[in-house]
């Protein structure tokens, strides 16, 4: 795998049109059914999102996207401690996810998931540590049956969590299990772990560090991302990377200014930092649009 001549620029999760639309049910509406019938709506449910999951292969190869985070809500109820019905489904569906991680393989699209910000591996309160491991695992297992390999190249992305427990974070990501701490990435955010905060952890563990300009200058209270500092960071994260060619960062814009945590609808401000970045994770309200509009200009060399 190497990285492209232009920047990959990647889809979130869906698309703004009805192409990429995913499935789900409510955890009220799922407690109401009886064994028999939540198996039977999981199983609909998850053969849905399995095939519409396959179509994003195909739907991002045809406009040229190279990179597709995929949603980490693609198969609700599969995290319930008390309820196995979801891993049963799966079972059962086997060779469906198979052949979708064999999709994006050919397609060449590059994939990874970016699971719950209420997963906190380091937080002070254990039934929430147990709780957040459980799911980043079945996050785990979910790109294990999709034969996606257990790197970074298909990354599972995590805000560093509890804030001020940078030393806890690091002892709970050496004790991962492979399937998890082969592909964990951790990125910065906008409050609780700053570039700074997290590049210790990473250098002390070997997980690469994604950064987020758009939260740097929130989190920093910069004019804008034209900062130096955001090109500092974009190298020194890059130095986490093995290969550098994998490196990960994420874009976006703020509605109403540089300090708006909301995204915009579309992205007009390109950091003259990520000019050499080889995969670009587009965070925008216009999904496709927004993607579509940053590959023109980049074939353009605008």
């Amino acid at each position: 795998m190497t990285a492209p001549v232009r920047p990959a620029y990647g889809l979130v999760c869906m698309t703004q049109g009805p192409e990429l639309r995913f499935r789900t049910i409510t955890l009220k509406r799922y407690r109401m059914l009886d064994v028999a019938e939540r198996y039977a709506a999981l199983r609909d449910l998850y053969a849905s999102n399995t095939a519409k999951l396959r179509s994003a292969a195909g739907y991002c190869a045809a406009r040229g996207i190279r990179l597709f985070r995929m949603s980490a809500a693609l198969y609700p109820m599969l995290d319930l401690l008390d309820d196995p019905t979801g891993k049963a489904v799966l079972d059962e569906l086997a060779a469906e996810l198979s052949a979708v991680g064999q999709a994006f393989a050919e397609a060449g699209v590059r994939v990874l998931i970016h699971p719950d910000q209420y997963i906190v591996l380091n937080s002070e309160r254990p039934e929430v540590r147990q709780s957040s491991l459980h799911q980043f695992l079945t996050h785990a297992d979910v790109l294990d049956r999709l034969g996606f390999e257990r790197s970074p190249y298909h990354c599972m992305i995590l805000h560093g969590g509890k804030g001020g427990r940078g030393e806890v974070l690091a002892e709970v990501i050496r004790d991962l299990p492979d399937a998890a701490r082969l592909r964990l990435v951790l990125e910065n955010d906008e409050r609780a772990y700053s570039p700074a905060e997290l590049l210790p952890v990473c250098q002390a563990t070997g997980i690469p560090l994604v950064f987020d300009a758009h939260h740097h200058v929130v989190h920093d209270k910069l004019d804008n991302q034209e900062d130096p500092s955001v090109r500092e960071w974009v190298l020194l994260a890059r130095s986490t990377w093995t290969p550098p060619a994998w490196q990960v960062v994420h874009l976006s814009n703020g509605i109403e200014g540089p300090q708006d945590r909301r995204h915009s609808h579309l992205i007009a401000d390109l950091p003259s930092a990520y000019f050499d970045v080889p995969w670009i994770e587009v965070e925008a309200k216009g999904k496709e649009e927004a993607v579509l509009g940053l590959m023109q200009r980049a074939a353009e060399g605008s």
